[in-house]
């Protein structure tokens, strides 16, 4: 049974195999590997649908975690958790109209919002690993 204080580190892991996911899943269509590219896909959907039940179990259970770290560092953080935060609220309806466009066939209307869902949704994927890093693994100074 996973601890409520691993949830963090199983949260980053989630958001790396997400990222990975929607890279492969480009890759894939660009090479016009229309099934791996969807079954890649489907798999980064459910990946991050484990993510958002992770990360709302460990915020109900444990609450905020507040940055310790100092001076530049600082700043950095929070423009990345600003971004982070405000991307990751975008992102979700824009996967689902993403998906659904896609799930229904009508891919002319999916690559135009795919166009713009795939590098918010990496975006938010990467910037989530370095919250975590800059939250639980930097020392705080």
């Amino acid at each position: 049974m996973i601890s409520v204080s691993e949830l963090p580190a199983v949260n980053a892991t989630l958001n790396g195999l997400s990222g990975l996911l929607l890279v492969t899943g480009y890759v894939a269509i660009r090479g016009r590997r229309i099934r791996l590219h969807r079954t890649l896909m489907l798999c980064a959907v459910g990946t991050s649908v484990l993510f958002l039940i992770s990360y709302l179990v460990y915020h109900y259970q444990a609450g905020t975690t507040r940055f310790t770290g100092q001076g530049w560092v600082r700043s950095v953080y929070f423009a990345i958790l600003i971004s982070h935060t405000v991307l990751a609220a975008v992102i979700l309806p824009l996967v689902l109209v993403t998906l659904y466009r896609a799930l229904r066939g009508d891919f002319t209307r999916h690559r135009t919002i795919a166009r713009w869902t795939f590098p918010l949704w990496l975006y938010v994927s990467v910037t989530g690993i370095l919250v975590y890093l800059m939250l639980y693994q930097l020392p705080s100074a």
